[in-house]
């Protein structure tokens, strides 16, 4: 920009020159009404308005931050990631100083010190643009001078024919006025070159400054060093969270739910399919032909490049075991499956999840989303690739699922309840989840409704002597009365006198909620997989390490609970096998873990040392010996943050022996130890009825129950029983036969009843004879 001001005073404007200087113009003479030469661009300012007092008033300019000026970023939304909390001291720090600069008084605009900074940051900005251009300019030369190498090789003969052609087609063509030649870039260079020495000689500079061209690294220094962890490839993150691509599309599963269907198509299998298997056939392939839709939209890595009609090329396998959700393996086509082509990346296995029907008033999606961004910011579990409005994209392990059996395998179960003692100690609990309390009872208040209204629905079934004969397999209920084995109020009656008996213990809420971890609170045979390691040499196999070949999956019910419930819930799956043809729904109490076995697992728990690799990847809640201690009657528990029991001194080389002798320091960790153990054993037991409790809820919730709805209004029924509108739900299919949820909820209220008769909540022989007939107890 030119520094002089136009000439005002004549009547005419000035005249108007060229934003672009040419060669031709430095013989022209100077105007007489510019008093200095002009850079690049003059434009005359217009004449001021005396009438105007804007025009009067003094002009403020302020200097854009750097971000401003060079990056064409938009602002970042605010965030309450865990990042933004680190940073949220200095980024109150950087606003103050914005709005000192923004809103400055005018008395503060005329100080030197303000005018000082202001031109210090200015200079240090063209300093880097100085640098960058230059940079650029010295590549630009190197590349013309390899390119004229390169002309040199040719014909000359060919060469003289193109200029020749060149310069006559110049002739023949005017050249453009307002542009510089085109055959002119060594000009444009040199030029280029002039500009910069101007600049240097303008701020002073002898020498081009040697900035990085990455501006705003110190900044991005910092950033890194407080988030400083261990990412996965496949993972992106924005400040701070993960980011997970969604969209709305909906997943229809309904007619593929079969375990056998979903192979890729050959021309084998194709000549031999019946007439009677087409049908299925073409919903399959329909259904993975969506499922290639949906990895496009979610930009899944490696899937776009699966044509959107090659459905018969894929195989999708439906696994068994889960019974909130269907899970399937999604398998790219075989030709994508070897070695990538340069510079693209083959599409991965996927682990598709597609949520059951029943489960929207079960599972807070919103939550359980959230969850799982937390928890790969730890690196637990496999990575969550996209989402969609009925169910999600994870990542594919390369592992096997644990089978009932393995449950009882002594070293499977220590490697558990180190896994356990990580995730406790590794997830911080938010403090909206330490205030609304253990998640089991949250969850009982939040489903209590709806399970009084199935509950009384079933209960007037029985009552009034009109349940039906069993139709198929989900009716089987029936044979045995009562769902709860008593009716519905009697079973709240003694729900709500337990809960009340289990805060006494601990002596009111607040200490419950001092001793809260995080809990995956569903740790079934089907929820643990074991990773098998691609090779020999991996840190896997490594004795210190094999634990962690296990990985916990379905984080659904994850939630704040106390380590007991974990441990009460774990000991109850062992009592399942889902996988049973005949009676996957049955509690085997006799599979119950045997007191050794408990102790087995809770001393593994007691005694582990979580490693992590730096402080910023999780915070251990508890040392190892600060386990909270439970009597045998009365608790006495500590907090989950509990300090350390360790001192500087025991670290110390020249440390005197401890009264007693190393020996007695010993005897006395392990003592320590072992009161840690039986606190949590009593603990487990003191859980158990209320795990039993959220299940049978559960189980009631999941089950489709002919003729009831729990969106009617009072008057759509009569004495608990349907209306004639809904009375052909006998002939109705009721459950899903793969698994009998009703008869699950059945069998797991005789488990209630027997630990209530344990914790002497109520006598035997004042139950009902068809809960002492049926009544489930263990061995402890």
């Amino acid at each position: 920009m030119s520094t002089s001001a136009p000439n005002l005073t004549s009547g005419e404007p000035p005249p108007l020159r060229p934003a672009i200087k040419y060669d031709d113009d430095r013989d022209r003479a100077p105007d007489s009404s510019t008093a200095s030469s002009m850079k690049a661009v003059q434009i005359a300012e217009p004449e001021p308005d005396p009438s105007s007092p804007e025009e009067t008033l003094h002009k403020r300019q302020f200097s854009a931050g750097i971000a401003k000026r060079l990056s064409g970023r938009s602002p970042m939304p605010a965030t309450n990631s865990s990042r933004s909390s680190l940073l949220s001291q200095p980024s109150l720090e950087a606003l103050t100083d914005l709005s000192k600069t923004t809103s400055p008084p005018q008395s503060q605009l005329d100080q030197g010190s303000s005018h000082t900074h202001r031109r210090h940051r200015m200079d240090a900005v063209g300093e880097r643009i100085i640098a960058q251009v230059a940079d650029w300019l010295e590549h630009e030369r190197v590349k013309r001078q390899n390119r004229k190498a390169k002309r040199a090789h040719g014909s000359r003969k060919k060469h003289q024919r193109q200029e020749d052609e060149a310069s006559g087609s110049q002739s023949a063509i005017p050249a453009r006025r307002f542009s510089i030649d085109s055959q002119s870039s060594e000009v444009s260079l040199d030029r280029l070159q002039k500009i910069i020495d101007d600049s240097m000689s303008s701020l002073g500079l002898s020498a081009i400054p040697h900035h990085s061209p990455r501006l705003g690294r110190k900044s991005q220094r910092r950033r890194s060093v407080q988030m400083h962890r261990t990412q996965s490839s496949d993972t992106e993150f924005f400040d701070g969270d993960v980011l997970v691509p969604g969209c709305d599309g909906v997943l229809d599963n309904s007619k593929t739910l079969s375990y056998l269907g979903g192979s890729a198509v050959t021309d084998e299998t194709a000549s031999t399919s019946k007439r009677k298997e087409e049908k299925e056939r073409k919903a399959w392939l329909i259904f993975k032909s969506e499922i290639i839709r949906l990895t496009h939209t979610l930009r899944l890595k490696g899937w776009r490049r699966v044509p959107l009609d090659s459905g018969d090329s894929i195989s999708v396998t439906r696994l068994s075991g889960a019974l909130t959700n269907a899970v399937y393996v999604v398998t790219p086509p075989e030709n994508m499956m070897g070695k990538p082509e340069p510079g693209k990346k083959n599409p991965a296995k996927l682990l598709l999840r597609v949520y059951g029907p029943q489960v929207e008033h079960i599972i807070d999606r919103e939550n359980e989303l959230s969850v799982l961004r937390r928890l790969a910011r730890k690196q637990i579990g496999p990575r969550l690739l996209g989402t969609f409005a009925n169910g999600r994209f994870e990542q594919f392990l390369n592992a096997i699922t644990l089978t009932s059996e393995d449950l009882r395998d002594p070293d499977t179960s220590k490697q558990i309840a180190k896994r356990m003692r990580e995730l406790h100690d590794g997830m911080e609990l938010l403090d909206n989840e330490k205030y609304e309390g253990p998640a089991v009872l949250k969850n009982w208040d939040r489903w209590l409704v709806r399970v009084s209204q199935a509950l009384t629905f079933l209960d007037a079934k029985i009552t009034t002597g009109t349940p039906g004969p069993p139709g198929n397999p989900a009716d089987a209920w029936k044979e045995r009365g009562f769902i709860c084995g008593t009716d519905w109020p009697t079973f709240k009656a003694m729900f709500d006198r337990y809960r009340q008996y289990l805060f006494d213990r601990y002596g009111g809420h607040e200490i419950v909620r001092g001793h809260l971890v995080f809990c995956h609170n569903d740790t079934q045979y089907g929820n643990i997989l074991r990773v098998r390691p691609d090779d020999k040499k991996s840190p896997l196999l490594q004795p210190n390490y094999e634990h962690k070949q296990l990985v916990v999956i379905d984080f659904e019910y994850a939630a704040a609970n106390v380590r007991g419930y974990e441990f009460a819930n774990h000991f109850s799956e062992w009592c399942y096998d889902y996988h049973d043809e005949e009676r996957s729904y049955a509690c085997n109490v006799s599979n119950y873990p045997t007191p050794e076995e408990q102790y087995r697992l809770i001393k593994s728990y007691v005694n582990h040392r979580p490693e992590y690799p730096h402080p910023g990847a999780s915070t251990p809640v508890l040392t190892p010996l600060a386990t909270p201690t439970m009597g045998p009657s009365t608790p006495s528990l500590g907090p989950a943050t509990g300090g350390s029991t360790s001192s500087i001194v025991e670290f110390m080389l020249d440390a005197r022996v401890p009264p007693g002798g190393w020996k007695e320091e010993e005897k006395r960790r392990e003592d320590q130890a072992e009161d840690q153990i039986n606190s949590l054993l009593e603990e487990t037991r003191l859980w158990r009825p209320i795990c039993s409790a959220m299940w049978i809820a559960w189980g009631i919730m999941q089950a489709k129950i002919p003729g009831f709805d729990p969106e009617a209004t009072p008057g759509d029924t009569r004495d608990g029983l349907p209306s004639a509108a809904t009375g052909q739900e006998e002939e109705d299919e009721g459950d899903d036969p793969g698994f009998d949820y009703l008869r699950y909820a059945q069998d797991r209220a005789m488990f209630f009843w027997g630990d209530c008769v344990s914790l002497g909540l109520v006598k035997l022989e004042d139950l009902p004879e068809a809960v002492r007939k049926n009544i489930k107890m263990t061995r402890d």
